[in-house]
């Protein structure tokens, strides 16, 4: 029986380093894929008829490029915690000419401008003046964060759910993703996505922070590891009278 017990300990203990190595290579995969996305020129963004096919493998920070009018006064703030402290994301809908709208993050704001920015939004007059985004394609955020839920009702965003907040912004017609405004300094369109009235100290876009958390090569020492010292126990186990 106890035999039994040890092939099963040291065979399940294998699998689970082997299966973190195979994860680790997938991972490493993913972050050279990313870092080379992110570098690329701008292109178009997806069309509604591609929407269904958006994934984050595929388009997780992918550079793009989108036109349209501001509806300045169906964008909301999403709590932050970013570099230069804790505030918000100010989000707003991009709507575009065929009908269909883009939530897009302007950028970073203090906390002590939340008053400032939610009076501009209940004060805001619609837009006719086109503009161009330029950005990184983000996956939708659902639920919540910061250990809160979102709430619609009192628009009490803790995380960027694009779903949620379409719906609770009369967005008829809403991609299933967002656009993180502005590229990182290697990109060769980084000038040209800069927003012209971007304001130091007040909103600061550019702040998509790319990072992969990979421990599976840990991981796998540690199952390896186990295995190795079941294979001791049983040596010792074989040597005792």
């Amino acid at each position: 029986m106890l035999i039994c017990v040890g092939i099963a300990l040291f065979l399940g203990f294998t699998a689970l380093g082997t299966w973190q190595v195979q994860r680790r290579a997938w991972k490493l995969d993913l972050i050279a894929r990313v870092e080379q996305r992110v570098h690329a020129a701008p292109v178009a963004v997806p069309t509604p008829d591609q929407w269904p096919r958006i994934d984050a493998a595929g388009y997780e920070y992918l550079p793009v490029k989108a036109q349209g009018v501001w509806l300045e006064k169906q964008s909301v703030l999403t709590k932050a915690l970013t570099e230069d402290g804790a505030g918000f994301w100010l989000l707003t809908p991009l709507q575009q000419a065929d009908g269909t709208q883009i939530l897009v993050n302007r950028g970073f704001t203090p906390e002590k401008m939340r008053a400032e920015w939610l009076k501009q939004i209940a004060e805001a007059s619609p837009s006719a003046v086109p503009v161009t985004v330029i950005g990184l394609m983000r996956m939708s955020e659902p639920g919540g964060g910061f250990l809160r839920h979102n709430d619609a009702a009192t628009q009490q965003w803790f995380s960027r759910d694009v779903a949620a907040i379409a719906r609770s912004q009369g967005l008829a017609h809403a991609a299933p993703y967002f656009i993180d405004q502005g590229l990182p300094t290697g990109n060769p369109a980084y000038g040209e996505a800069r927003p012209a009235a971007e304001q130091a100290g007040i909103l600061r876009s550019g702040m998509t922070v790319i990072q992969f958390h990979n421990s599976h090569l840990v991981y796998a020492l540690t199952w390896y590891g186990l295995a190795a010292m079941v294979l001791v126990a049983a040596w010792f186990v074989r040597r005792t009278p």
